[in-house]
């Protein structure tokens, strides 16, 4: 986890990263049509669909999915349509390019709809007031992703051919895209079982949800009397499932563990203490239980990039003028022209629109390039991109240059992550892109297509998806990342003062268990049987009818890897894409319907 993406979330490697080690050195024959009208028109509404479908994913479970297969997945099944039409089959190349658009409009634009979320949950607790339209949404992330994409490019050669990082989502791609290209007989069975998935997933969500023939949970009063106000209980529907299947059963367990602490062991005490004034989810949450997973997932964030130092300092070394060049035919000249506009231009709408200094939007890129560094390294060897982790280091920086300023950290932060996000991410397509034997210069354009398309659908989507499901509150998207976001920012802000003694406390305990759990995490024989930290903290902050399926899912995963190893290998991912995907796209569907 895009923390649980981070394909973003900080979840341990998901999907296809479970099985790759390292990856395949692939001397592909010369690509021929690549950059065809066709890919970049298929390539555009698929970055339209992984855009807007991420928010509503990422919001309701805490995880941005791999997107990357996923979008290969559609690209491959929309280019073959095109190709049944005009009788010209589609190639690995044109797939690449349409997985690349998605990836850099879904994991690396949708993603930061966390920091969006983020700031409607200071606004609503008065903390806060920017209210942010779609138009501002979109100038505000349009100019920062394109800055990150820039940014990343000339790193290519010192990270993708020198260094031969894995960047194992971008490994799973480009292998899935090679299985793909190999026929019917290979693509069929992965195809059906992505469709399959996302007509489940959507049957499920348009009877509970459209129809209202279903309930939305089952609520396991025989654990607790308050679980219908708690929301102990499973959701029905498959996309916590499928997100589970992904994630495997080490990660869900954990956050399994973490939601019985919060919503099962918890609650009482602390409401017969007087600490809550009711039982219901979001007061609870709010008034306690976000301290301690906060402090979880912070310490668990950081601690593991203490531990990464060595691999953090090599993205520092070695960066001379021979390894940062064109970026593989891309053109150096355009790259810093590039950036200097799309930081000039994020400058100007930072000042205008969001009241953020001049001044500190520079400061802002020179962290971002920090950030990214980091990022990218870490995500290359682990498959853990550290976004939020690394955006509460950059809160904490804003906090020393504006002391108690809530919309500067929360700006500066958001646009820190949001430039890292999509570097981050256009390097896992050139991962890809090695493999399957794209050209880097086309890629880069497609990423460049991708990010102000995925703005775009999220300044769309958002607004909808908040009117629609609300968010936070007792009845919204819980959206957890966004909860750590904005606490982190209103402790920044406030002080350790401000927090009751109780959550001082727990906080303090939270922080150094969740230490301790990353130093045991490291431990060849301990680590698989140590709870992860950022798990335990993401399960506090998710309800439990969320956390039970995606624990279901986690245990079907393991079960079914042990007892059919071969079938695990080709329907796991595209199923549980399609579980993903169905729920998501139609969810949106009807907040879209219902938008005003």
């Amino acid at each position: 986890m895009t923390e649980a993406h981070e394909s973003a979330l900080e979840t341990p490697a998901p999907a296809k990263s479970r099985r790759i080690e390292t990856p395949p050195e692939t001397t592909p024959a010369k690509p021929q049509r690549e950059l065809t009208a066709r890919a970049i028109a298929v390539a555009i509404v698929v970055a339209l669909l992984m855009g807007a479908a991420e928010p509503v994913v990422v919001l309701k479970i805490g995880y941005g999915p791999n997107l990357s297969v996923v979008s290969a997945f559609l690209g491959f099944i929309a280019i073959s349509l095109f190709g049944l039409v005009t009788g010209t089959r589609g190639t690995r190349w044109e797939n690449n390019l349409v997985q690349t658009a998605g990836t850099a409009a879904g994991s690396g634009v949708g993603f930061m709809a966390v920091v969006l979320a983020a700031i409607d949950m200071l606004n609503n607790r008065g903390l806060l007031n920017l209210h942010l339209s779609g138009l501002q949404i979109f100038a505000w992330l349009a100019p920062s992703g394109l800055l990150g994409v820039l940014l990343a490019v000339p790193l290519r050669k010192h990270y993708i051919d020198q260094e031969n990082l894995t960047f194992p989502d971008g490994t799973a791609a480009g292998e899935t895209l090679l299985v793909l290209d190999e026929g019917p007989k290979q693509a069929g069975p992965r195809v059906a079982a992505l469709g399959i998935g996302g007509v489940i997933s959507a049957g499920f969500c348009i009877l509970r949800d459209g129809l209202k023939w279903i309930p939305e949970s089952i609520d396991f009063t025989f654990l607790t009397r308050n679980a219908t106000a708690l929301r102990v209980g499973s959701e029905i529907g498959v996309l916590s499932l499928g997100a589970g299947l992904l994630i495997g059963l080490r990660v869900t367990a954990s956050m399994l563990l973490g939601s019985i602490l919060a919503w099962l062991v918890a609650p009482e005490p602390l409401f017969n203490a007087g600490l809550v004034p009711q039982l219901t989810f979001n007061l609870v949450l709010q008034r306690w239980i976000m301290w301690p997973a906060t402090g979880l997932m912070v310490a668990g964030g950081l601690a593991a990039l203490a531990l990464k130092w060595k691999v953090i300092a090599k993205s520092f070394h070695g960066l001379s003028s021979k390894d940062v060049d064109a970026g593989g035919d891309f053109p150096m000249k355009w790259v810093i022209w590039g950036a200097i506009a799309s930081a000039i231009v994020l400058a100007a709408v930072q000042k205008i629109s969001l009241g953020f200094p001049i001044w500190l939007s520079f400061v802002s890129v020179l962290l971002s390039v920090v950030l990214m560094l980091v990022g990218i390294r870490v995500l290359g060897e682990t498959n853990w991109a550290p976004i939020s982790a690394m955006a509460n280091v950059m809160q904490a920086v804003f906090a020393v240059l504006a002391p108690g300023h809530i919309p500067i950290n929360m700006v500066g932060s958001g646009m820190s992550g949001a430039v890292a996000a999509n570097g981050e991410h256009l390097m896992q397509d050139y991962r890809a892109g090695k493999i399957v034997g794209s050209t880097n210069r086309n890629l880069t354009y497609l990423q460049l297509i991708g990010v102000p398309v995925g703005a775009l659908a999220v300044a769309i989507a958002y607004p909808m998806v908040r009117a629609k499901y609300g968010i936070g509150g007792e009845g919204g998207l819980t959206s957890p990342i966004s909860v750590k976001w904005a606490g982190f920012a209103e402790l920044l802000a406030k002080g350790f003062g401000a927090l009751p003694q109780s959550a001082l406390l727990a906080l303090a305990i939270a922080l150094i268990v969740g230490v301790i759990c990353t130093l045991l995490e490291s431990h060849p024989r301990l680590g698989p049987y140590v709870p992860s930290p950022t798990a335990l903290g993401l399960g506090m902050l998710i309800p439990a009818y969320v956390v039970v399926p995606m624990f279901v899912g986690g245990v079907v995963q393991y079960v079914w890897k042990r007892v059919s190893p071969r079938t695990e290998d080709v329907y796991d991912i595209p199923l549980a894409s399609g579980f993903i995907t169905g729920e998501a796209l139609v969810l949106l569907l009807l907040a879209a319907a219902a938008f005003k």
